[in-house]
Order: structure tokens, then sequence, then C-alpha cells
């Protein structure tokens, strides 16, 4: 069950992307936030190379589009940013995560602590459907800011 929702909030991202140019993608939701569907797209890069390759496989792998000067740049650096590749590194950390969630028990803990805690790998798949989720709402509205389309 979980496999699935997180499943179709995935699949739901990529539908409210879908059919748009990378100058639609770019655009921002208004002022002062910096949020567009092609920052979600890396945010959520980033969240399932986190909680999936870092914290529950222990994988020490770099960070995604992230600045020590600007913990947002996910959000904030996609006037230059390559839709192409982006979308390509997002569909490659969910198939990277895919892998790593099928061999591992609900209940296991993660190698690695965030913020100080164990994390189980049932409790991250809850978080990482409870961004997406959030974050899917976030599309919602952009998407029908952006050319009127509205719904799934």
């Amino acid at each position: 069950m979980l496999d699935n929702w997180l499943n179709w909030h995935r699949e739901t991202l990529a539908v409210k992307c879908a059919g748009l140019s990378e100058a639609q993608l770019r655009e921002r939701s208004v002022p002062p936030s910096t949020m567009s569907l092609l920052g979600l797209v890396r945010h959520l890069a980033h969240v399932e190379r986190v909680w999936f390759r870092r914290v529950l496989d222990g994988e020490d792998v770099p960070l995604l589009f992230s600045k020590a000067e600007d913990p947002d740049s996910d959000f904030n650096d996609v006037d230059t940013a390559s839709a192409e590749e982006d979308f390509a590194v997002w569909r490659a950390e969910i198939e990277h995560a895919r892998k790593i969630s099928a061999d591992v028990p609900l209940d296991a803990i993660g190698k690695q602590q965030r913020h100080g805690q164990d994390c189980s790998h049932r409790w991250i798949l809850v978080h990482v459907i409870e961004e997406y989720a959030r974050h899917n709402g976030h599309a919602d509205l952009l998407r029908e800011r952006i050319d009127g389309v509205t719904g799934e």
C-alpha cells in the first residue's frame, strides 16, 4: 500500500509537468516564493536521494542541487537549469529508491540518523509520501496558474 501511494504521488507530479515548455516549468508562483514546477522536481529528487540512499541505505552520496550559501537552491536556481537533465535525475533517483526499498523490511531502521533520530523504512515511506502530497498540492496551483489545467 505504501509503495502504491508513493508511486501514485510520483506519477501525479509527472502528470502536472507533462506537456509544458521549459519556460513554463520554470515559471514562479507568486513573489516572494521562488517555487516552480521544475523546482519541485529538483526538490523531490533531493528528497528521494536523502531519504532512501543516504538515510535508509547509508550511501555517502552528495546532496543534489544544494549549496551551503543557499539551502533552497533546488528552487532558486532553475533559471538556467535543464529541465531534461533535472527530470532525468529525478527519475534516476526514483528508480534507485525503488531498488533500495524493495529489499528492506518495513521495520528496518535506516543506516543513518536524520536530525539525530533513527528512522524506520516504514516511517521514511510515509514521510516521502507526505512530501509528495504537500508538493503535489503546490503543483496543482502552479499548473492551473500556468495554463488553466486542473484535476489529477
